[in-house]
């Protein structure tokens, strides 16, 4: 169980065995040093499926949870590449709206704390202005239910232009204004798309619900082991201590496609490069860089927050 005293550490579902039960899915994230699991509401009927269980499937995860003291902090999303908010499709729209709602509800019924949202206004059809008016249209109705439920989204920079970097990605953010809606960078497809995650990140201060860790390749953002892939790592964590970020980090990987010997062992690794990573950029940090200065005047702050609001 996270301690609340140090950076969590989370690591996506996929990237621990297939077929097992949640309770072993979460013990063996224990295992493996890891504070919490993401998990994967993706296009897949089955995936998909699980924001249909009963309520006796979701005690059961509940339980899970409570036995193993690994939570589910985090979900990706990635549904709405199949049913996209901005689809010319009206049944498309609909189903895309229903997963969104259904996804926010989930998460608050399970305890999960944010619900990834990926960037694709349609991802299987041509985009055009009328798919991305749509697509914030969309936004805009998750953004209510996510008020509602009390879970934060948060936006995804992904592979394709619409939205590939964390510049575009703030533009919604600052349209849709609501502290319910920030971005979920992920430094490893902002490097596939020509982007420095280190400059990126800087552009998001305030706005950083969580950060997806991997590792890639231009054009390659999926199966690229730690370490043989482009990504600017001590940089790039530089730069997130330097805008006061302090949340989840997710190490994203496949176990399928990220290590052909050991699974387990890929992803114990990379939970020790996030520890390295972590110690190294936040080392020395204090509270007074959330104020943006090292030098902080508190009885001056103290003052000003006993001033009367005129």
């Amino acid at each position: 169980m996270h301690s609340g005293s140090a950076m969590p550490v989370g690591i996506y579902e996929k990237a621990l065995p297939a077929g097992v039960s949640w309770e072993e899915r979460l013990e063996l994230a224990a295992q493996a040093g890891y504070d919490f699991v993401e998990i994967s509401i993706d296009e897949s009927d089955a995936r998909l499926a699980r924001l249909d269980w009963p309520p006796s499937e979701r005690a059961a995860l509940r339980q899970a949870i409570a036995n193993t003291g690994v939570s589910i902090m985090t979900m990706c999303l990635s549904g709405h590449r199949k049913y996209p908010l901005g689809s010319a499709s009206a049944e498309f729209r609909k189903r895309g709206l229903d997963i969104f709602r259904q996804a926010i509800w989930f998460a608050a019924d399970i305890g999960l704390r944010i619900v990834q949202v990926m960037g694709y206004d349609v991802f299987y059809e041509p985009a055009d202005e009328q798919t991305a008016a749509r697509f914030l249209d969309g936004l805009q109705q998750g953004v209510r239910w996510a008020g509602e439920a009390g879970v934060m989204l948060g936006l995804e920079n992904v592979d394709r232009e619409f939205v590939d970097s964390v510049d575009k990605g703030i533009r919604f953010v600052r349209v849709l204004n609501s502290p319910w809606f920030h971005l979920y960078p992920d430094m490893g497809n902002l490097v596939a798309a020509g982007y420095n995650p280190a400059d990126q990140l800087r552009l998001a201060k305030g706005h950083v619900v969580a950060v997806h860790v991997k590792d890639t390749l231009p054009g390659v953002v999926r199966g690229v082991p730690f370490g043989e892939g482009h990504v600017p790592f001590d940089e790039t964590f530089q730069a997130l201590a330097e805008i006061g970020f302090w949340g989840p980090l997710t190490v994203e990987m496949w176990a399928h496609m990220d290590s052909t010997d050991d699974p387990l062992s890929a992803v114990v690794a990379a939970r020790r490069l996030v520890d390295r990573l972590v110690a190294a950029a936040w080392s020395g940090q204090t509270v007074s860089n959330h104020f943006g200065s090292r030098n902080v005047d508190f009885g001056l702050l103290f003052c000003n927050l006993q001033s009367p609001i005129v």
